[in-house]
């Protein structure tokens, strides 16, 4: 099978386990598509370029009949269209897989918080 979305490295495809995912579109949010397109030298409406995102939207959602006919469980806890272009869903991780092949999917990654150290401070200025 051609994988075309890039996966997590840290994702288990062989477990079964109900993981959570966020999935990230190929399709930039609309704001950021028309300043890409604008610095390419193309015109593109902020219209077309919601079109475009809510277009991934209904395709993803399409691909996701594959997983109902299959009896996968999965869950869509977030859609994304503004600052990142995609969803998080919760699925077994060996489903994953069938994603993978989706023209739509560029990244899918392990939904894990994370946290920034706050800066060290020098002893001299505490």
């Amino acid at each position: 099978m051609y994988w075309s979305a890039k996966v997590d490295p840290s994702i288990d495809l062989s477990s079964n386990q109900i993981i959570s995912v966020i999935i990230e579109f190929k399709t930039k949010p609309a704001r950021i598509a028309v300043l890409v397109a604008k610095a390419n030298g193309i015109t593109l409406t902020l219209e077309e370029a919601k079109r475009q995102v809510e277009q991934s939207h209904h395709t993803f959602r399409k691909l996701l009949t594959l997983l109902d006919e299959n009896n996968v469980p999965y869950r869509i806890k977030y859609t994304y269209k503004t600052a990142f272009n995609g969803v998080t869903i919760e699925l077994p991780a060996n489903e994953i897989k069938r994603l993978t092949a989706s023209p739509v999917i560029s990244k899918i990654y392990l939904d894990k918080q994370i946290q920034l150290e706050p800066p060290v401070q020098p002893r001299d200025q505490m």
